[in-house]
């Protein structure tokens, strides 16, 4: 037997186009899945995740470039077993594949602030409640101590 059914028809207007994605938003998923790479090789391979970490500050303008640099000496120095990375396009060290801390650049996210922060990975529990990121707008030789003396704590 024959089937003599006809597809019903669209009632809908045709002409109607689809926006779609703008070309910053198809840029932008580009690059994080360029992103997502890198930080899978770095997983892998420690010399790479370093690489583009030190890729990673020379992009970036001062003064946020002379923090992230000091900042990397100070993790190197404090905690040489956190692996330099990437993440989200920013310096970061991590511990069995997870972020322990990050620098996050004033620019990127035209903020008045660079910021230092930790993630859950780090071992900074201090009772109900502590600070997990810090503003920066300088580095000093009191913010550097503090700061490896947290990174220390971090990885204790």
């Amino acid at each position: 037997m024959k089937d003599t059914r006809k597809p019903a028809k669209r009632t809908a207007a045709i002409d109607k186009t689809s926006v779609g994605w703008t070309d910053d938003e198809v840029a932008a998923m580009k690059h994080r899945a360029q992103e997502l790479k890198a930080e899978a090789r770095a997983s892998k391979n420690r010399a790479d995740g370093e690489r583009d970490l030190l890729a990673a500050i020379d992009a970036m303008r001062e003064p946020d470039r002379a923090m992230a640099k000091r900042l990397h000496a100070i993790v190197e120095a404090n905690a040489p077993a956190l692996w330099p990375k990437t993440w989200y396009g920013m310096p970061a060290y991590a511990r069995d594949g997870k972020i322990v801390c990050f620098f996050k650049s004033a620019e990127k996210f035209n903020s008045r602030y660079a910021t230092f922060g930790f993630e859950e990975a780090a071992n900074l529990d201090e009772g109900a409640m502590w600070p997990t990121s810090f503003a920066l707008t300088e580095l000093t030789a009191a913010d550097e101590a503090r700061i490896g003396a947290l990174v220390k704590k971090a990885v204790s």
